[in-house]
């Protein structure tokens, strides 16, 4: 098992050096059905809400060569295999920091909680936003079926913006630079 919270204290500032914000830091099984791990990590160029494909490049360089250094020097952070996904958060974005709950009130969002809340497990509806409170953030949503609830923010265990016409309408168009310039090449089975 890794330690996200170590993981993040080695992946921020290789995201901060590029002038990105960290996002998410999660670690997954691997889609490539070879039993490994994905540590995917999800950053933000604050000008923009996203990371165009340079940017993602640069930033896993970076984070490689730091767990390599580490490694090196005798930190294991991952055990076993694993590899690297560097991504934009994308327009239905998770919303994991506080300032995300601030920056999209308004759109629709589904929130997992890790235990029933006032009877709910899940939410989906208009997130109101984050107000901090001196029992820490409460992060408000008008439910679809339980109407107005609000939720300590170290209750959610996930939360992501719904995509609808109104969150694309008001999201910057995605860049695509740089996206012409990778070419598809088949690999040749091994005989």
């Amino acid at each position: 098992m890794s330690d996200i919270a170590r993981l993040t204290e080695v992946i921020e500032p290789e995201a901060n050096a590029l002038g990105f914000d960290l996002v998410r830091v999660k670690m997954m099984p691997s889609e490539a059905g070879d039993g490994g791990q994905a540590l995917q990590i999800m950053a933000e160029d604050p000008a923009t809400g996203q990371l165009i494909i340079d940017q993602c490049a640069a930033l896993s360089r970076r984070v490689s060569d730091r767990i390599d250094a580490l490694e090196e020097a005798g930190e294991m952070l991952i055990e076993g295999a694993y590899h690297l996904e560097v991504s934009s958060p994308g327009i239905d974005r998770p919303l994991t920091r506080a300032k995300d709950f601030a920056n999209w009130a308004g759109h629709e969002t589904k929130i997992a909680m890790d235990k029933s809340w006032d009877g709910q497990r899940t939410l989906r509806g208009i997130l109101e936003g984050i107000a901090n409170g001196p029992g820490g953030d409460t992060v408000t949503i008008t439910d679809r079926k339980a109407g107005k609830v609000s939720v300590p923010r170290e209750m959610i265990h996930s939360a992501q913006l719904v995509l609808t016409d109104a969150l694309i309408a008001a999201t910057q168009p995605l860049d695509t630079s740089g996206a012409d310039d990778f070419v598809e090449t088949e690999e040749e089975a091994d005989d």
